[in-house]
């Protein structure tokens, strides 16, 4: 049924417009529709409309009340009610990150904590979530500007408003529950998404503050004089900042230490904290006992050759674990050294990568595994080719110089490695370049060694699992990028550090998540899903919530993640004088 308008031409030449109210019918005979009119309301330009719209507020009490509002706000733009735009925020982002948030069991994890620390569960959710959440947009905000962003830039489902508080209040309880819930959010996504974890990828990186103090006078002796030669001493997890190597190259700001271990399918298993001043040689061990008690001690850790030292390899083999570790190439063990001096034939793995095992000494129990890249060759070939010839610039015409001027040029010049590996000095003082270094450097163009004890992983295998290592590398970027953006961090407290960092794993875990299953990147998902806005409609009946038109872009990404459509309607408040406000409707 709808109101339908007809037009007829006067005998002057004018047009009169007629309204009525009519129903389409099936013309049994021809089988097309047919228009029936069962009212006619008469011209248009002489139709009572306020005794229409009187009709129109009949009808929608037995409406339901939001979409009574929706109905009665269609009017015309000189008619009785004009509806007009109050609110607009994007959702989309939101939503799906909250669906994702429910079923990876995040929000039942933080109830059940909640449960046994008398903390009301269900605001603590809704303001963890809305951190993470943050941390999932184009530009994630501090704690307190984040605030605003609750109240007035976005809608998160269950969460009007928050206070800067608040958000303080809840990453103290989620840095004390912290353990229990790694654990639980952890078997929850591996339970659901079938996680295989018989590989697992471990790197760090650090993060600095913009601060001239550090926590020095919290932190323990790294090396104590205590007589302890215990070569399997595990590193403290904690986030105190201090001076220590820079992955950012901000050796003058303080920092923490953050390591990420994450499947073969690039989902971050979790991450920890430690002082800045932590060595990789200690941590990982730490990383090998947390994740133990999780019952996954037979596994296979793929690691960069940060981590190489004798003792981590033992550690790493105890309760039947294992690992694949890169190698030094340029000052490497002895065996190493002489795994790289054995002939052999390279056989193609994928693409231009090429591979060949060598096994140095049975009674050893490792093996070898020497990979190349004729592309990385190349390029190696031609950085030492540019920075063999600056060198050969630097020390041009020096023969003229006094020794001491030689000397002092010499000094700088070694202070960069790069330099420093070509440059020799002869016996009268006089640089040279050194050019069996040049050819032994040649040696280990497009070349990486790595190292196994495990007897069952093919060559093929083992070059292919520590290729893999990159998914731990695009973890970090993801996280300290404009995707994550893990800093500026404004928090000094040991545990609300902590909680920060945790809380942009959720965020990262999420992002992966959404990315596995759309197959997509988050910066195209993130773009489409930020159109899909909740409008609020204020007509005289009342207030009105109502989300915008799916697009297609949209539906595919539910689709490809099984997630249900948004409500069409969230809201309606109706003003005290409109007949929806009445309780018996």
């Amino acid at each position: 049924m709808y109101l339908r308008e007809t037009k007829r031409r006067n005998r002057d030449g004018s047009e009169v417009a007629y309204l009525a109210l009519a129903h389409n019918e099936r013309d049994p005979v021809t089988g097309m529709p047919k228009a029936r009119i069962i009212h006619n309301f008469g011209r248009a330009d002489q139709i009572d409309r306020d005794a229409l719209a009187r009709l129109v507020r009949s009808i929608s009490r037995f409406l339901d009340p939001v979409e009574a509002v929706v109905a009665t706000a269609a009017a015309q733009t000189d008619g009785v009610d004009v509806p007009a735009v109050i609110d607009s925020r994007p959702m989309g982002v939101a939503w799906v990150a909250d669906q994702l948030w429910q079923r990876l069991g995040i929000a039942k994890a933080i109830a059940t904590a909640a449960a046994g620390r008398r903390v009301d569960a269900e605001p603590v959710e809704r303001v963890l979530f809305a951190m993470v959440a943050n941390r999932l947009t184009h530009r994630p905000l501090s704690k307190l500007a984040g605030c605003k962003w609750v109240a007035e830039r976005v809608f998160i489902d269950g969460l009007d408003a928050v206070s800067d508080d608040a958000c303080y209040r809840a990453m103290d309880f989620f840095g004390d529950a912290l353990a229990e819930l790694q654990q639980t959010v952890f078997f929850s996504v591996a339970n659901l998404l079938n996680l295989e974890v018989d590989l697992l990828f471990f790197d760090t990186t650090s993060t600095f503050w913009q601060t001239d103090a550090a926590d020095d006078a919290l932190l323990p002796d790294p090396d104590p004089d205590d007589g302890d030669t215990d070569d399997d001493a595990a590193a403290v997890e904690a986030a105190t900042r201090t001076w220590g190597h820079s992955k950012d190259h901000r050796p003058d700001l303080p920092q923490v230490v953050i390591g990420m271990a994450v499947t073969r399918e690039g989902i971050p298993v979790r991450l920890w904290t430690f002082p800045g001043n932590t060595s990789d040689q200690t941590l990982i061990r730490t990383v090998k006992d947390d994740l133990r008690a999780w019952q996954l001690h037979r596994v296979v850790w793929v690691l960069d050759r940060g981590f190489s030292s004798e003792a981590n390899r033992r550690y790493l083999q105890r309760a039947g674990g294992s690992y694949i570790i890169g190698e030094k190439l340029r000052g490497a063990s002895v065996a190493g050294k002489a795994a790289l001096s054995r002939q052999g034939r390279y056989h193609t793995v994928a693409g231009n990568l090429r591979v060949k095992q060598v096994r140095v000494d049975p009674d050893l129990g490792d093996r070898f595994v020497i990979c190349h890249n004729p592309d990385r060759a190349r390029r190696d070939a031609d950085v030492r080719e540019q920075i063999v010839a600056r060198l050969q610039e630097e020390i041009a015409d020096t023969d003229r110089r006094s020794a001491r001027a030689r000397a002092e040029l010499a000094g700088r010049l070694k202070t960069k490695p790069a330099f420093n590996r070509f440059l020799r000095a002869t016996g009268a003082g006089k640089l040279r370049i050194d050019r069996t270094a040049v050819r032994r450097d040649a040696h280990y163009d497009g070349k990486y060694l790595l190292r196994t004890p495990n007897q069952t992983l093919t060559p093929d295998d083992i070059a292919h699992a520590y290729k893999a290592l990159y998914e731990a590398e695009r973890g970090w970027r993801d996280l300290k990028t404009i995707q994550i953006n893990l800093r500026p961090a404004f928090h000094h407290k040991d545990t609300r550090i902590q909680a920060h960092v945790q809380l942009c794993w959720l965020a990262l875990l999420i992002l992966r998540v959404a990315e596995i299953g759309v197959g997509d990147t988050w910066r195209n998902i993130r773009d489409e899903l930020d159109r899909l806005h909740l409008v609020t409609l204020a007509t005289s009946d009342g207030h009105v919530a109502q989300r915008g038109e799916l697009r297609p872009g949209q539906r595919a990404i539910l689709g490809a993640l099984e997630l249900p459509e948004p409500p069409r309607f969230f809201d309606f408040t109706p003003t005290s004088d409109s007949p929806l406000a009445d309780p018996r409707l």
